[in-house]
């Protein structure tokens, strides 16, 4: 499970984070990004693990390239 959210860094650089309850308790890596200044765009990481769970890429990976590059021949 992934969860982003934007937060405002205190002059102090003390975060309180509240974590929701269906994660598990335990180790867990936090990424720091800082924002761009004009508020533009957003970080590739947002995207990171989103199609793990995804039943398009389940099973070899090789037939799975396999099939998707006989789709381009066709």
């Amino acid at each position: 499970m992934t969860i982003e959210q934007t937060v405002e860094i205190p002059a102090s650089h003390r975060l309180t984070i509240e974590v929701p309850r269906e994660i598990p308790a335990g180790k867990a890596l936090l990424i720091f990004t800082p924002a761009k200044a004009d508020g533009g765009g957003k970080p590739v990481s947002r995207h990171f693990g989103r199609l793990k769970n995804s039943k398009a890429f389940a099973g070899d990976p090789m037939e799975i390239q396999r099939r998707m590059r006989a789709e381009w021949n066709d």
